[in-house]
C-alpha cells in the first residue's frame, strides 16, 4: 500500500522539511537566471518555493491536493511565480519545455516499468541544453541513467552517485 502523503500534508505543515541540500547547491551554482523549472512530485513545495525565491519560474506537480494547496498558499504569500498542478505523474503531460526537470524522491513510488515510462515522457519536455535532476533510491539510479541514454537525445552525465543523477541535454 502506498503512503498517504495527502493525509500527511493535510495534517502537517512543512511535512518534509527543508529543500533537498544537493538541489540547493545546484541552484546556488547555476549561472542561468529566470529559468523554467518543472518540480515533479513537489508535495508542499519545499524545493519549488526555494527555487522560485531565486527568481526562477516553477511549475510544481503532485497527486496530493493538500500539497498543491500548501504550495500555492506559500507562493501567494511570498509573491512568487509558481504554478501548482494536481495530477498523477503517470498520466501528466506538461505543457511546453523546461530548462530544468527536477524529480525529488518520487519515481521510486512507481513500479519499474512505470518509472521508465514516466521518465521518458518527462525527458521529452527538457529544452536543448536543459537539465534533468533526480533524487531517488540509490539502486534506481543506474536504471534512470540507462533510460536517459536510451531516450534518443544526447545526454551528458554530470553527477551520478548516492541516490542522485544530474544529466544535461546537449
Amino acid at each position: 500500500m502506498a503512503y498517504n502523503y495527502d493525509k500527511l500534508y493535510g495534517e502537517t505543515r512543512n511535512a518534509l522539511g527543508q529543500p533537498t541540500s544537493v538541489f540547493v547547491k545546484f541552484f546556488d551554482q547555476l549561472d542561468q537566471h529566470n529559468v523554467r523549472v518543472l518540480d515533479v512530485g513537489c508535495g508542499q513545495g519545499r524545493d519549488a518555493i526555494f527555487i522560485a525565491n531565486l527568481g526562477h519560474r516553477v511549475v510544481g506537480v503532485d497527486i496530493s491536493p493538500n500539497g498543491i494547496r500548501d504550495l500555492r498558499a506559500a507562493a501567494t504569500k511570498e509573491n512568487l511565480e509558481v504554478e501548482g498542478v494536481v495530477a498523477d505523474i503517470t498520466t501528466y503531460n506538461p505543457e511546453g519545455l523546461f530548462d530544468i526537470v527536477l524529480i525529488d524522491r518520487t519515481l521510486h513510488m512507481l513500479d519499474r516499468p512505470s518509472r521508465g515510462t514516466v521518465l521518458n515522457s518527462l525527458m521529452d519536455h527538457v529544452s536543448d541544453d536543459g537539465w534533468l535532476l533526480i533524487a531517488d533510491e540509490s539502486p534506481n539510479i543506474a536504471d534512470f541513467k540507462a533510460t536517459a541514454l536510451a531516450h534518443g537525445l544526447d545526454w551528458k552525465t554530470h553527477f551520478a552517485e548516492r541516490g542522485y543523477l544530474f544529466m544535461r541535454r546537449s
